[in-house]
């Protein structure tokens, strides 16, 4: 049995991009290139549905391309490269805990818990309707199929972990938090922190740019003013997981790895 990770672009929004674009270019030919209609009203509908066809077709592009630099199974396995390069930052003690929020199908809690074989990790997902085919059986496929054990998976609310503090020896995220209505990033970050115990590790990969989260650099002069250790923000759109000219077609510009220990 082989895992099935899914993909950041799911199909299914693909296809209706692609079906509207199809349905808009249909609607163009007929109400704009034949003679069913007349006189101004064609004229305005020559130019309403061409102009939907354009979008469309700019659209659907764009998504199957990003569908294809995300996929698993494709040539650049954009998604593999961001799961591996943040699970090596985990490293969990023999019998430790790790979290990861925002786990959708399970790929980083999974490779984390892979590569501490001897310590356990949970997942934790809202899986909302916008994400429709992740969820908790997904993970939990995925977890067989990789031969992993030490992992399990349950619903929760990054913005509320059901967690007391201090429980974990490691917490990860990878591109959840910036998905999240809020004002008020960085109170996310603190609540995954919160979970963490003293002398334990974190790894949070996100779109870290000042427009969604604030000054990040202050968030950081903080943290190490509160003890914390090595703390790091890395951008990975400069070759570590992408380069800034994909970051930008793909809407990841400000990509960056927070990473360190409590």
């Amino acid at each position: 049995m082989k895992p099935d990770y899914k993909n950041w672009m799911p199909k299914g929004m693909v296809l209706t991009a692609v079906l509207l674009t199809a349905l808009l270019l249909a609607l163009f030919i007929v109400f704009g290139l034949t003679g069913l209609v007349s006189g101004a009203l064609k004229t305005v509908l020559f130019i309403v549905f061409l102009l939907g066809t354009v979008v469309g077709c700019g659209v659907s592009v764009w998504m199957i391309l990003m569908y294809r630099a995300f996929s698993y199974d494709g040539k650049r396995q954009m998604s593999r490269q961001i799961i591996e390069g943040i699970a090596r930052y985990v490293k969990l003690p023999d019998g430790g805990k790790g979290l990861d929020v925002g786990c959708g199908s399970g790929a980083l809690a999974i490779a984390c818990a892979k590569r501490n074989p001897n310590a356990g990790f949970i997942g934790i997902d809202r899986w909302g309707k916008e994400y429709a085919s992740f969820n908790k059986p997904l993970c939990e496929s995925n977890a067989e199929a990789e031969g992993v054990r030490n992992v399990n998976f349950r619903r929760g609310d990054a913005t509320a972990l059901d967690f007391p503090d201090e429980s974990f020896d490691a917490v990860t995220s990878n591109y959840v938090y910036h998905n999240i209505p809020t004002n008020d990033r960085q109170a996310i970050l603190w609540e995954t922190l919160r979970v963490l115990k003293k002398g334990g590790t974190f790894a949070m990969h996100d779109i870290f740019s000042k427009s969604k989260y604030g000054d990040m650099q202050a968030f950081v002069k903080k943290m190490q003013d509160m003890g914390f250790e090595k703390v790091e923000l890395i951008d990975t759109t400069d070759g570590m997981f992408m380069t800034k000219k994909e970051a930008s077609w793909i809407a990841l510009s400000g990509s960056a790895l927070l990473v360190g220990r409590k």
